[in-house]
């Protein structure tokens, strides 16, 4: 999404003022976007709240970090060979190696972590609520906390990304813990 957006862009073919892409997309490639002066919208996952959300904005490109990239000049789903395609272009017109053109910008660390329930509901649990609060409050502003149920299995996804990726990878722990704790 990186690589075809900022092409689209530098060619003022980009729609919208920036990439749509799923709450799950790296904090990296927001910053990246912002650096440009474009902008990611995020939408809840899965690619029909992504096309909704082009629609709405008037946006060509959105996608999910799963690799689903939806190129709306061309069609309103993904279509991996369409992105291939659009990937090879940018390559040809560049003239750089892909090596070169693969890393549009330094992901940061994100850690997910899956917490299987039986019973009631976790997320509503006081000692869960205080765990993302303090989570959110160590994060201070450097990185995001993602808490949300599996829209198919009993799972809560606990996602956390920033700089530091010891605080990322404690954060996630002890909201994940919380979780299955309290349920």
């Amino acid at each position: 999404m990186a690589l075809v957006g900022l092409d689209w862009a530098r060619r003022g073919r980009l729609s919208g003022g920036g990439v749509v892409a799923t709450v799950m997309s790296n904090l990296g490639l927001e910053r990246k976007l912002k650096g440009e002066g474009l902008t990611l919208e995020r939408t809840k996952v899965g690619d029909r709240y992504v096309m909704e959300r082009m629609r709405q904005g008037g946006f060509n490109i959105g996608g999910e970090q799963s690799g689903h990239i939806i190129l709306h000049d061309h069609a309103t789903t993904g279509d991996g060979l369409m992105a291939a395609l659009q990937v090879l272009a940018v390559l040809v017109q560049s003239g750089k190696p892909m090596s070169e053109l693969a890393r549009q910008f330094d992901p940061v660390p994100q850690r997910l972590e899956n917490v299987r329930y039986t019973a009631g509901k976790p997320l509503e649990a006081a000692t869960v609520k205080a765990a993302i609060a303090d989570a959110e409050a160590a994060l201070n502003g450097s990185g995001r906390l993602l808490v949300r149920p599996s829209g198919t299995e009993k799972l809560i996804r606990v996602m956390a990304e920033g700089d530091d990726a010891g605080l990322v990878k404690r954060v996630v722990s002890d909201v994940a813990a919380a979780v299955k704790a309290a349920g």
